[in-house]
């Protein structure tokens, strides 16, 4: 039977988060069907509503529809259309302001707070375009009491003056007003704490908030539109300027980045009160007890709010002065064109779940074709994201090449000097370790990137593959009762180096290659009494028989068709194989959880789970906090496969 109304969650509707009690609550459910629902209903719960929110639209679009306005329908229907329109443009504002905002290799120096947006806070947010949908709804109630707004002209010049009088001397002040007293006791703590609750600003917190503050704001932004209709001087063009300008102002507001140069304000001092920065209001999320004002500081001025370091802190951060130094670099590359859209300054929910294929990214694909050729025309490495680690400051960084350019041998050269600058700026400017991700430590690249140490010895950067973690972490999925293994890629460092550990532990290795010599030279290399358990095998029916089969080679179906039932996949290819086998199990890439007191991390890599980075990756955090002095390059070291992945144990990272 269901619970009454009164014991509904209702406040917690404006960002609704799904749980046992709830469900509960309202379900008389035994405990087997309400985990069975429960777990169905959190399933990337928030994607769902994502998408599910925009129905509400639906009345809309139909009477778009019906109106038939491609046709030239009805004049008076029009504004229907118009809706849909200025929804589209306020979210595209919204959207190009996170953009400009989280391009670190454009904005990094600028930044006011200089923590990063972690997952807990996009979650927060996930649903910041909410108010979007009521005032949408209440403009649309305004055109049906008065049916006179449905027939405005087009433009009306003297409509923007009037609405520019009424801004200033209505809304202006009613949102200081109505600021102030959210930051009062009780509202504060029931309402506008949600807000403030995002530590770090960015542009869609301007929408993160409680329907009593969508109700303010839209008032605000509505009575000079609706004073300037009355006076007989309103037009469809004043609603799309008006509007997509208070959205703007509010995004540029909360973008984290300084936007003025630092002369500006000294060269026209009385712009000070009439135009607010976003440092200005940076320092009311981060005081929350001065800086009220909606746009103009001078209604701060006129009621003794304003904070003092304002205008000082404005000159500093627009200095670009403000530039801390990463201590870890981990040197990225794109796999393809469409996965080049899981970046975080592109789609910041997107790029906060793990990689997958959704229905935008076909349609955006043939837009990130053109980036791709533009970056390999005319890029240069940059700076992607970053994470705090134990107080130190550890930073994506990325060549732009994406994965099947490392494989045309007239690309190599240019990517190798790619690489080799971004080693050498990293050494100038004082970093400590750079880990070479994928590709860029490709053998037959740069050997490992044994290439560059060797041609500058006296680099203080410390240069790490990482593969060493990632071959203790492959070795410890392998259970301890395994006697036989079928290795592809086996001639490869990663093989080399599995195949080497694992005759130690007297487990046969079938090696699939077919060079001979490269067998017989890593045999060589174990010690007497273990060569034996290396064995050379030419093709894959060798491996009929073997249930635990270690891939550093792309295989195809055919080729996965010769494992017996029940085998596991463990891999180490990039991209990863398919699973067509349902009668076995794959295991993902070698990867390791970052300790729990990682900081300002809200991008996954590439299929990763949140928070969990590639073991390469891993390999070079490990590296830096232990403060090891040597490179890290070329062959891998069987002997210090162990050290690895204790010490990698010892600081807090996890297997996954």
């Amino acid at each position: 039977m269901a619970a009454p109304l009164s014991s509904w969650p209702w406040e917690n509707l404006g960002s609704f988060k799904a749980s046992k009690a709830h469900l509960n609550s309202i379900f008389n459910l035994s405990k087997a069907h309400l985990n069975s629902i429960f777990n169905l209903l959190t399933f990337n719960l928030n994607s769902i509503f994502f998408r599910l929110q925009y129905l509400l639209y639906g009345p809309l679009v139909a009477k778009v529809i019906s109106s038939k306005v491609w046709e030239g329908g009805k004049a008076e229907e029009v504004w229907c259309l118009h809706l849909l329109i200025l929804f589209a443009l306020r979210a595209l504002i919204f959207q190009l302001w996170w953009t400009f905002s989280s391009m670190l290799f454009l904005t990094r120096k600028r930044r006011i707070i200089k923590d990063g947006v972690d997952f807990k806070q996009i979650d927060k947010e996930w649903d910041w375009d909410n108010f979007f949908i009521p005032q949408a709804f209440m403009s649309a109630l305004a055109f049906y009491l008065f049916p006179s707004l449905r027939m405005l002209p087009v433009w009306e010049p003297k409509g923007l003056l009037i609405a520019l009088v009424l801004h200033v001397g209505l809304s202006e002040p009613l949102f200081y007003f109505a600021h102030r007293a959210f930051h009062s006791g009780l509202l504060f703590n029931h309402y506008h704490s949600l807000h403030h609750s995002s530590p770090v600003p960015s542009t869609f917190t301007a929408g993160h908030g409680t329907p009593a503050e969508f109700m303010v704001m839209s008032l605000v932004m509505g009575l000079p539109l609706i004073g300037a209709s009355l006076m007989g001087a309103g037009s469809v063009g004043l609603f799309y300027v008006y509007v997509l300008l208070f959205d703007f102002l509010r995004c540029m507001g909360h973008s984290n980045v300084e936007v003025f140069p630092s002369g500006f304000f000294e060269a026209f001092p009385v712009l000070r009160y009439l135009i607010y920065t976003p440092t200005y209001h940076s320092i009311h999320h981060i005081e929350k007890n001065s800086n009220y004002c909606l746009f103009m500081p001078l209604f701060d001025a006129l009621g003794g709010t304003i904070n003092t370091k304002s205008w000082s802190l404005q000159k500093e951060i627009s200095s670009g002065m403000n530039n801390r130094v990463p201590d870890f670099v981990f040197l990225a590359h794109p796999v393809d064109a469409v996965s080049s859209m899981h970046v975080s300054f592109a789609f910041r929910s997107f790029s906060s779940m793990p990689f997958r294929i959704l229905p935008f990214i076909p349609v955006l694909w043939p837009g990130a074709l053109l980036i791709m050729l533009l970056m390999w025309a005319c890029s240069k490495t940059f700076l992607l994201s970053f994470y705090n680690l134990n107080g130190r400051l550890h930073q994506y960084w990325v060549v732009p090449r994406h994965g099947f350019q490392y494989f045309l041998p007239f690309a190599k050269k240019g990517i190798n000097d790619q690489i080799e600058r971004a080693i050498l700026r990293a050494d100038r400017m004082g970093v400590k370790v750079i880990s070479l991700a994928a590709l860029n430590k490709k053998e037959a690249l740069n050997g490992g990137g044994t290439l560059f140490v060797n041609k500058h010895p006296n680099l203080k950067v410390r240069v790490v593959h990482g593969n060493t973690l990632t071959a203790a972490v492959i070795l410890n999925e392998i259970p301890k009762d395994v006697k036989e293994v079928f290795l592809t890629g086996a001639t490869s460092k990663l093989g080399r180096a599995i195949a080497l550990y694992l005759c130690r532990r007297k487990v046969q290795v079938m090696m699939l290659t077919l060079s001979t010599e490269r067998f017989q030279s890593i045999q060589k290399e174990a010690r007497e009494d273990c060569q034996q358990y290396l064995v050379q095998v030419t093709k894959y029916q060798a491996a009929k028989n073997c249930k635990t089969w270690i891939v550093g080679k792309w295989i195809t179906f055919s080729e996965q068709r010769f494992a017996p039932k029940g085998t596991h996949f463990h891999q180490f290819v990039v991209p990863p194989i398919i699973g067509f086998r349902r009668d076995c199990t794959y295991g993902k890439l070698a990867a390791m959880k970052l300790p729990m007191d990682v900081q300002g991390l809200g991008m996954c890599e590439y299929t990763l789970d949140r928070g969990v980075v590639h073991a390469c990756h891993a390999g070079g955090v490990v590296h830096f906090l232990e403060g090891w002095t040597h490179h890290e390059v070329g062959a891998i070291d069987v002997d210090r496969i162990d050290i690895v992945w204790n010490a990698a144990l010892k600081h807090g990272l996890r297997p996954v």
